[in-house]
């Protein structure tokens, strides 16, 4: 197995790994991002199609915002990546923030990926040692996902999808 050849690191099945157990909160928010390639905006990581996806235009941290009408309690999101199609527009480094607006965002959750491929889902906060129970949800009305940096210093990012999802039901 060479270097290309790494096992996936997302969830391969998000529906039946998360959503059955889990409200998806996105379709209450108001969408936004930092910068758009023309048809490529922010209706692509909506969609539900892993064939299309959002890119991002001009300087480097590239940022998508959710806006809820009311605070909401979020447990994790989940990203759709797709290394081995976008090679350096994919992420590797995140900042989660969470506020109750723009002007008040606190960091709740840092991550790094090498190479990802498919659903990741990530806990805005940590589990526990055996990984079976998170920290409490998040209360936020503004979320914003921050691509800090893409594989191999890539300039534009590419994400396929992106999901928020509440506390389990």
């Amino acid at each position: 197995m060479d270097e290309d050849d790494e096992p996936t690191h997302g969830v391969p099945d998000l529906a039946s790994a998360i959503a059955p157990t889990r409200p998806e909160l996105g379709r209450l928010a108001q969408w936004s991002v930092s910068s758009h390639k023309y048809g490529f905006g922010v209706d692509n990581l909506r969609d539900d199609n892993d064939g299309t996806f959002w890119q991002s235009e001009g300087p480097q941290p590239h940022t998508i915002d959710l806006s809820f009408p009311k605070r909401v309690f979020i447990s994790s999101i989940a990203l759709l990546t797709s290394h081995r199609k976008d090679d350096s527009y994919t992420p590797s480094r995140l900042s989660i923030r969470a506020g109750t607006g723009v002007h008040d965002l606190q960091e709740v959750r840092h991550t790094e990926f090498h190479k990802p491929d498919g659903w990741i889902v990530i806990p805005l906060r940590p589990m526990d040692a055996d990984g079976t129970i998170e920290g409490p949800p998040i209360p936020a009305q503004h979320l914003r996902i921050v691509i800090v940096a893409n594989h191999m210093n890539g300039k534009d990012t590419h994400v396929r999808g992106l999901k928020v999802f509440g506390p389990a039901e």
